[in-house]
């Protein structure tokens, strides 16, 4: 009988702790997934900000929109706001004086190895993320969010803003470089 009462313990804990194995597996996809995403999001976004003339890095189609530069540090600042402060719990930066991110008279070189840095320690610490944290839920500007959406929201963010700089290239006479699937 003692035998049998443990063959049924045995027995439930292998069935109840093979259900967590899915979900678990489901987030690891995710990263995994997300992560081939922003490298191809990455490249793409190097692409489009190498091939701007430096001497049209300052272009804005209107006066109170962000510069072709603005726009493209500004995805800099959003990546690492995410991802080390949202999501990692870093202290943000402080707009007003932090310049590591900003245009702040940098060149083209030197904005494009910047961005380049800054989608490199994304990516590490996405890669490094415990995957059982990405239901884990947080206040996004008065929304409840999860950390998997929050994500989500950074590859929307990330889309938005270089679609506005292929606009800007389109207004400038240049052919933006062909569309890079799957990011």
């Amino acid at each position: 009988m003692r035998n049998i009462k443990h063959l049924l313990i045995l027995t439930s804990i292998l069935i109840l702790s093979s259900f967590g194995q899915p979900i678990f597996a489901q987030e690891n996809n995710f990263i995994k997934e997300y992560l081939e995403r922003l490298e191809k999001s990455k490249d793409y976004l190097i692409l489009v900000a190498e091939l701007m003339p430096e001497d049209n890095y300052e272009f804005k189609a209107t006066p109170e929109a962000m510069s072709f530069a603005e726009s493209l540090m500004h995805i800099g600042w959003a990546m690492d706001w995410h991802s080390q402060s949202l999501m990692g719990g870093r202290e943000a930066r402080d707009w007003n004086t932090d310049t590591e991110l900003k245009v702040d008279h940098k060149s083209k070189k030197e904005m494009i190895a910047k961005i380049n840095e800054t989608f490199d320690k994304t990516i590490k610490f996405i890669r490094n993320f415990d995957p059982n944290r990405l239901k884990e839920r947080l206040d996004y500007f008065g929304a409840d969010r999860t950390k998997r959406q929050i994500l989500l929201l950074l590859a929307d963010h990330i889309t938005h803003h270089r679609g506005q700089m292929l606009v800007y290239m389109r207004l400038n006479g240049l052919k933006p470089p062909r569309y890079v699937l799957y990011q």
